[in-house]
């Protein structure tokens, strides 16, 4: 079956790995203007949760999708052990450099240049990105809330990604130009957009960021709210 990823708006993805489903970032209607009808917190099931660091925009749904499903919810330590605190049964914490192998497939956590804080205001500890080596041969990097960084280059040298998810929004993260670099280090073979036209600090025009990465002869998939891709 393969893997299959469906955008929800902002930086929401929903993995479909061969029948596990994965929730990123959850951030649903009504808090994201973005979101489809219909996509809420009591609609959205998943097997895991995926989440790259505490900002409300990334963390909105987490807990109630947490608690009425029973996901395992997969971040850096200080987000899970506040996840735990507010009532998530099941959590799985990690840190910068760490790998481990789940159900779905072998994820590692990669740096990510941003910051982060939990809805409460506690510390969200350092944000994450996520390589995910699915069981069926597929890589997917999630890069999270980040600033450009040396160290994708990291992800390149260790073979590359299928696909990329890179933030284009600019302000609070990197921009278009900066993402297209982003996407040569760590050798995309294609980039997904996420984190651009939510607000107005951070509108884009995700055709003109296509048509830089077609320059660098590396493909792109600008996926609208409620669209899927499968790869």
């Amino acid at each position: 079956m393969g893997v299959k990823l469906t955008y929800y708006g902002h930086s929401t993805f929903v993995i479909d790995a061969d029948g596990t489903t994965i929730v990123v970032d959850p951030f649903f209607a009504p808090n994201n203007p973005l979101s489809p009808a219909g996509a809420t917190a009591e609609t959205i099931d998943a097997d895991f949760m995926l989440l790259t660091h505490g900002h409300g925009d990334h963390v909105a749904d987490a807990l109630a999708i947490a608690k009425r499903t029973g996901c395992l919810v997969i971040s850096n330590f200080e987000v899970v052990t506040w996840m735990a605190a507010q009532g998530a049964a099941n959590v799985h914490g990690m840190n910068t450099g760490g790998a481990y192998n789940f159900p779905f497939g072998r994820l590692k956590s990669v740096v990510a240049l941003h910051s982060s804080t939990m809805p409460d205001g506690s510390s969200g500890g350092h944000p994450n990105g996520a390589v995910i080596n699915f069981n069926d041969g597929t890589d997917v990097y999630f890069a999270g809330d980040t600033a450009l960084t040396y160290d994708m280059r990291l992800i390149g040298e260790a073979g590359g990604v299928d696909v990329a998810v890179l933030p284009i929004g600019d302000n609070f993260t990197m921009g278009p130009d900066d993402a297209v670099i982003a996407a040569g280090f760590v050798k995309a073979k294609r980039v997904i957009p996420c984190h651009f036209d939510t607000f107005p600090p951070i509108r884009q025009n995700p055709d003109d960021f296509t048509r830089k990465l077609a320059e660098e002869g590396i493909e792109c998939t600008v996926l609208r709210p409620g669209e899927e891709f499968e790869i």
